[in-house]
C-alpha cells in the first residue's frame, strides 16, 4: 500500500497546475488589499474623527480607490499583449505630460510644500504613480526588441533619456521617493535585459553619488539622513517618527494588542495610516502579523519570478521581472525605515498603506502580472484545450494568444529595418544639408571674388567720369583757380 503524499508533494502537485501562477497572483492581491483596508480603517479612525467627525473618512476614500483598482485589474487582465505593447509609448508620453502639467500652479494641487496631485471632486490623483507602471511597460517593450548582446547604445537609448526626463519632472515636485522607484525600475529592466556587469556597477556607483547629492540638497532630507546616522539625537524632531515606530512595534509583542487597540495611532505616531502602517500592524497583530505580511511578499516574489522564468515572450519576461523587483524594493524600503534599518524616505507599503492612487495603480500592475501568468505556455495550452471555467465565463476573460517566436522575430526584424531606414534617411538628410552648406559657402566666395571687378567695371549706360582739366605748368591761374587755391586777390599765380 502506497504511503499518502506528504505536504511537499501536494504543494508541488498544486504548483504544477497550469493556472497556479494566476491563482497565486489573484490571491496575493486580494489578501494584501483586504489587509490594507482593515489596517487603514484601524490606523486612521482617530485622526479622521478628529478632522471630520467621522472615523470612516480616510477609509471610505481608500475603499473607493480599491474598487477603482479592481476595475483596472480586470481591464489589464483582459488586455491583449499586442495592444499593451502598442499603447506602451503613448501611455508613457501621456504620463510625462501629466508630470509636467502637475507643476503648473492652478492645475496641480500643492500640499506640504510639494505639488504632486490633480484634484477632481474631492479625490486626488498622483500622476507619478501612473508613470511607474507606464515606465515598466514601455521599458520592457523597448528592450524586448533588442537582441542578447546588443550594443550598449541600443540598450540605453531611448530608455534612459526617457526615464531621466520623467525623473527630472518628479524631482521638481519634489518627490524623492518616486525618483528612487524610477531608478529601481530602470536598473531592473537593464539588469534583466543583459547589461554587462561592469557597466551596471559603474551605473550603480554613479546613481549612489547622485542620490547622496539629492539627499543632502534639501534640509528636511539631510535631517533624515543625519537622524538615521545618529538615532539618539533630536528625539522630538527628525528622530521622532522612527522612535515612535519602534515603541509601537515593541508594544505589540508576539501576538499584538488586538485589532483596533493601537496606542500609537492616538496622535503619538504621525502618518500611522500611511508611511508607518507596518508599525501599527506590529502593534495590533504582533510579530506574527508582521511575519504574515513578509510571507505574502515572499510568496509574491516567488510567483513573479516564476512567471518571468516560465514566460517565452521576452516582453512579458522583462515586464514581470522588473515589476516584481519594483514592488519588492518599495516594500522593503518601507519596512526597512519603519524598523530602523534605513532612513525615512516616504515609500509606501504596496496595497497596505493608505494612498488611493498608489493602491489603484498597484492593483493595475497586479492585473498585468495576472495577464502574464495566463500567457505561460502551459496555461495557454490548458485554456485552449478545454471549456472555460466558471470564473472565466463569469468574467468573460478572453483566451490568451499563443506566442509565436517566428512572428516575434519578424516584428523584431521589421523594427530593425525601420530603425536602419530611419538612420539612413537621417544620414542622407545630413549629407544633403552638408552639401547645400558647401554650395552656399562656394557661392558666397565666388560673389566675394567677383565684387571688386564689378565695382571697377562701369555700368552699360554709365559714362566714365570726366577728369578735371588741370592747367599746364607755368600757365597763369585764373581768378577762380586762385580763389580755390587760397591766393590773395590781385596776386599773379603760376602753377609750379
Amino acid at each position: 500500500m502506497s504511503e499518502p503524499a506528504g505536504p511537499r508533494t501536494r504543494i508541488g502537485a498544486w504548483l504544477a497546475r497550469p493556472m497556479a501562477s494566476f491563482h497565486l497572483i489573484v490571491t496575493i492581491a486580494t489578501l494584501l488589499t483586504v489587509l490594507g483596508l482593515v489596517m487603514v480603517l484601524s490606523a486612521s479612525s482617530v485622526e479622521a474623527y478628529a478632522d471630520t467627525g467621522s472615523a470612516y473618512g480616510l477609509f471610505a476614500t481608500q475603499l473607493i480607490f480599491a474598487v477603482l483598482g479592481a476595475v483596472l485589474f480586470y481591464v489589464a487582465l483582459c488586455m491583449p499583449v499586442r495592444l499593451m505593447r502598442k499603447l506602451a509609448l503613448p501611455a508613457f508620453a501621456a504620463s510625462v505630460v501629466m508630470l509636467a502639467l502637475v507643476l503648473i500652479p492652478g492645475i496641480g494641487k500643492e500640499s506640504g510644500g510639494a505639488r504632486r496631485w490633480f484634484e477632481f471632486g474631492g479625490l486626488s490623483f498622483q500622476p507619478s504613480e501612473l508613470a511607474k507602471v507606464t515606465l515598466v511597460v514601455w521599458g520592457a517593450s523597448v528592450l524586448a526588441t533588442r537582441r542578447r548582446g546588443a550594443p550598449l547604445k541600443e540598450l540605453l537609448i531611448p530608455l534612459v533619456p526617457g526615464a531621466l526626463l520623467a525623473s527630472g519632472l518628479v524631482i521638481l515636485q519634489p518627490n524623492y521617493s518616486t525618483t528612487v522607484t524610477f531608478v529601481i525600475v530602470v536598473g531592473a529592466l537593464l539588469w534583466f535585459a543583459g547589461l554587462p556587469l561592469k557597466i551596471f556597477g559603474v551605473a550603480v556607483a554613479g546613481v549612489g553619488v547622485a542620490a547622496v547629492v539629492l539627499a543632502l540638497s534639501a534640509d528636511y532630507r539631510a535631517a533624515r539622513i543625519f537622524g538615521f546616522l545618529n538615532p539618539g539625537d533630536d528625539p522630538q524632531g527628525a528622530n521622532y517618527q522612527p522612535r515612535q515606530a519602534k515603541f509601537s512595534l515593541a508594544d505589540g509583542g508576539l501576538f499584538g494588542r488586538g485589532l483596533g487597540q493601537s496606542r500609537a495611532k492616538w496622535s503619538y505616531l504621525p502618518n500611522a495610516h500611511n508611511d508607518f502602517i507596518f508599525a501599527i500592524i506590529g502593534e495590533e497583530l504582533g510579530f506574527l502579523g508582521c511575519l504574515a505580511v513578509l510571507g505574502l511578499l515572499a510568496l509574491f516574489v516567488f510567483t513573479g519570478l516564476r512567471i518571468a522564468m516560465r514566460s517565452v515572450d521576452p516582453f512579458l519576461r522583462l515586464l514581470t521581472a522588473a515589476a516584481t523587483t519594483w514592488i519588492l524594493a518599495q516594500a522593503m524600503i518601507n519596512i526597512g525605515y519603519v524598523i530602523g534599518l534605513l532612513p525615512v524616505t516616504g515609500q509606501q507599503l504596496p496595497l497596505v498603506s493608505a494612498g488611493g492612487t498608489s493602491t489603484a495603480i498597484t492593483l493595475l500592475m497586479f492585473g498585468i502580472l495576472a495577464n502574464a501568468a495566463r500567457h505561460e505556455p502551459e496555461a495557454v495550452a490548458a485554456l485552449h484545450s478545454g471549456p472555460d471555467g466558471r470564473v472565466s465565463r463569469l468574467l468573460r476573460l478572453p483566451k490568451p494568444e499563443h506566442y509565436s517566436a517566428a512572428r516575434a522575430e519578424a516584428a523584431r526584424a521589421a523594427a530593425a529595418a525601420r530603425a536602419k531606414a530611419k538612420t539612413a534617411a537621417a544620414k542622407a538628410a545630413a549629407a544633403q544639408q552638408k552639401a547645400a552648406q558647401a554650395q552656399a559657402v562656394a557661392r558666397r566666395r565666388a560673389l566675394a571674388a567677383a565684387a571688386p571687378e564689378e565695382r571697377r567695371r562701369p555700368a552699360p549706360n554709365q559714362q566714365p567720369p570726366r577728369r578735371r582739366a588741370e592747367p599746364r605748368r607755368d600757365q597763369p591761374l585764373t581768378s577762380e583757380q586762385r580763389r580755390r587755391s587760397g591766393g590773395r586777390p590781385g596776386e599773379q599765380g603760376f602753377r609750379r
